[in-house]
């Protein structure tokens, strides 16, 4: 199932934050860490979102909690491979979440989703990428339809920050508790 959240509504933050805990902690992976698997390119404005993200989420990096895909080292389509090879190596025990930019309808332009399953990134420009994460995160940065990669490219900065904005400010106030529970249940 998959949760469309207004990222323009009070309160988006604390939903995005609350959806994003219960599929981490309701997942039926055995996990010990969080990886946040950012993609995209700081070369195209719509598609910079993941990388966005990763930046923000990089200083709040632990032991217990890896960020892939930054500004400064994207994850994109010529790497995604290399870079889900090296979390699969690194970080055998974690639980993946994928966050993308994505386009979809007109009445879904910045909305945050939120689901259980792997992200197939690339799908809106025809790219043939292989899916992943355990969890995905998308925010809808513009409408899909006809000339996708020029949609991209002329996609307002300040959708994309504000999605961006809202889907870290989620993730940061969820990173505490979901963290302790899993202490918790590994006491057990």
């Amino acid at each position: 199932m998959t949760f469309y959240i207004d990222a323009n509504k009070t309160g988006a933050a604390r939903e995005i934050s609350s959806l994003l805990k219960n599929c981490i902690l309701h997942h039926r992976k055995n996990w010990k860490e969080l990886v946040f698997l950012c993609i995209g390119t700081d070369r195209l404005t719509g598609d910079c979102l993941g990388p966005y993200v990763g930046q923000q989420l990089l200083c709040n990096a632990s032991e217990k909690v890896h960020v892939y895909g930054t500004l400064s080292h994207p994850v994109h389509a010529l790497n995604l491979t290399s870079a889900s090879h090296d979390i699969c190596f690194s970080h055998p025990e974690a639980l993946v979440i994928a966050i993308d930019a994505s386009l979809g309808q007109k009445k879904h332009l910045g909305y945050v989703t939120i689901g259980d399953g792997a992200l197939y990134p690339g799908a809106a420009v025809q790219k043939e990428l292989p899916p992943v994460g355990d969890i995905h995160v998308t925010g809808i940065v513009n409408t899909a339809g006809l000339l996708e990669q020029l949609t991209l490219q002329t996609t307002r900065l300040s959708t994309v920050i504000h999605l961006a904005d809202k889907i870290t400010q989620g993730i940061l106030a969820m990173i505490p508790s979901a963290m302790h529970e899993l202490y918790f249940i590994q006491k057990l």
